[in-house]
């Protein structure tokens, strides 16, 4: 590799620093906002100080990789827009230098962001997205229940006799509720327990069952017992009883490696759910470099309009580029579209749009 010449480190130090003053300027905003929407319920539900703080830590990596694209798209577009009005860059190609060559240190930039996203996603933002959930879930009554009913409620088949049924569960209590558990002999029912609350006991590897209920199938007649609380082991692991679509997310890359083929073999509905979750974590980062050299196409010159119309165009374009990200990834979890394929749609079509755009670039 050449040696990074006095223009490539000056375009590689503004491209890092405003990127970096992009994402300590907007986090505080979202902060601001999400404390705006739940500082009620943080006081009625009498939140821990430290746990209100821990959210926030987990809080700033969970937004931060969410709008990951917007915020490298306007940074990008913002300080090139500046060399572009302050007619550096075209000082810089009337130099003999091709715009091809320009990009190299931004290139370059791309590539270290792009390392730091793909290691986020490996590494941070798993355990972000566990504490962000688990803290709404636990103390953010109503939003965070009525999420948990639509999507946390867990009917799987666990060996070739055995099923279990739990709905609500809440990770960091390890506690569900509605429990059944239904034992067949080929279709024949043999018993069915169930209870209001199942809760996982790590002391001793078992589970405390409230309003616990047993009803044995016999041919003169059924057996039932009743308990107001019962301990209980199962051969069922606790991750049987987690919500899936809740978990994928806070899992690495091996972890959730594992999950996923453990899934299959259970033959899990919400397959492709656990899918985007994994090709996300390699498409985030691809899109750095994508969006990097759409920016610099659309903001390398030198508009009537000056920076506001540059700014416009790149708000646009970065917001569809996530409006479709979203689009397809909910289309892939919905349907039988392939989850690899709808999740790397919008980096196709904006790779598309990135090589026509180089193509066309004035140099």
């Amino acid at each position: 590799m050449k040696k990074l010449t006095i223009i490539d480190k000056y375009i590689l130090k503004r491209y890092l620093s405003t990127f970096s003053v992009m994402l300590l300027l907007f986090i505080p905003v979202g902060i601001t906002v999400d404390v705006s929407e739940k500082i009620n319920k943080i006081l009625e539900n009498k939140v821990p100080f430290v746990k209100v703080a821990s959210y926030y830590l987990d809080f700033i990596v969970y937004f931060a990789n969410l709008l990951f694209p917007i915020f490298l798209f306007l940074s990008i577009i913002w300080f090139t827009s500046k060399l572009a009005n302050n007619t550096e860059i075209i000082a810089i190609l009337s130099s003999g230098i091709s715009f091809r060559r320009f990009l190299r240190p931004y290139i370059i930039g791309a590539s270290i962001v792009s390392l730091f996203a793909l290691l986020m996603g490996f590494f941070l933002v798993p355990k972000a997205s566990e504490g962000f959930k688990t803290f709404r879930y636990m103390y953010l009554i109503g939003n965070g229940r009525n999420e948990m009913r639509e999507t946390d409620d867990v009917y799987r088949q666990i060996s070739d006799t055995e099923f279990i049924f739990v709905s609500n569960f809440n990770q960091a209590a390890k506690t569900g509720y509605n429990f059944v558990f239904e034992k067949f002999d080929g279709e024949r029912l043999i018993y069915k327990i169930s209870a209001t609350s199942i809760q996982w006991e790590p002391k001793d590897s078992t589970y405390t069952l409230l309003g616990y209920n047993k009803r044995t199938i016999g041919e003169l007649g059924d057996k039932i017992e009743t308990e107001n609380s019962k301990t209980m082991k199962f051969k069922f692991e606790l991750d049987d009883l987690t919500p899936v679509i809740y978990i994928a997310e806070t899992l690495n890359l091996t972890e959730l490696d594992k999950f996923i083929e453990k899934e299959k073999k259970r033959g899990s509905s919400n397959i492709n759910r656990y899918l985007v979750v994994k090709y996300r974590k390699y498409s985030i980062p691809v899109s750095a470099f994508i969006l990097t050299i759409i920016a610099v196409a659309v903001s390398s010159m030198k508009r009537r309009g000056g920076m506001g119309i540059n700014l416009a165009i790149g708000i646009a374009l970065a917001f569809s580029y996530v409006f479709l990200d979203k689009i397809f990834g909910t289309l892939a979890e919905k349907s039988s579209i392939n989850p690899l394929i709808a999740v790397w749609i919008p980096n196709i079509v904006y790779g598309v749009l990135a090589f026509y755009l180089l193509r066309n670039a004035k140099r």
